[in-house]
């Protein structure tokens, strides 16, 4: 495992199939296309971090759907070119940037030790994580039983 306790994204290559990657299944693009994703889990919580390059927050979108599916997208998040070009002075002389980030969409279903009310989501620096707090494990009940011996 990497360091803290975190996998690389090459560690999580060599565990493919293995381990608790499983436990968290993706669901469709859902239009617009993926973005690669990291889901770490630790002790009490399970973390999706996405690269979103060129976004601000109000340009993301996370919601919980029925039954346990985080969705996580982009909403209509554009660069724009029009201002710079109603302006007669300017003239392009290279586009290669898009006009407009990436956009993404994921969808995921989440294990059932997820606590759906505990979700919070950040973005900084153009990577957006979402964190999804663990419910705790139920407490296990021990129950005496009397031996009586004939």
């Amino acid at each position: 495992a990497g360091a803290g306790g975190r996998r690389s994204a090459g560690d999580h290559a060599n565990h493919a199939g293995r381990g608790h990657g499983d436990r968290i299944g993706g669901i469709g693009g859902g239009g617009g296309g993926g973005a690669p994703v990291d889901i770490v889990e630790t002790l009490g919580t399970y973390e999706f971090v996405l690269d979103v390059p060129g976004l601000s927050k109000s340009d993301i979108q996370v919601t919980l759907e029925e039954d346990r599916v985080l969705v996580m997208k982009s909403s209509n998040g554009k660069r724009k070119r029009e201002e710079e070009e109603e302006d007669g002075d300017c003239k392009y002389i290279r586009l290669e940037r898009r006009a407009s980030p990436r956009s993404f969409a994921r969808k995921f279903r989440l294990p059932e030790d997820a606590d759906t009310g505990g979700i919070s989501a950040r973005c900084e620096n153009g990577v957006l994580t979402v964190t999804v707090k663990k419910r705790p494990p139920p407490e296990k009940k021990t129950k005496s039983v009397q031996v009586t011996i004939a």
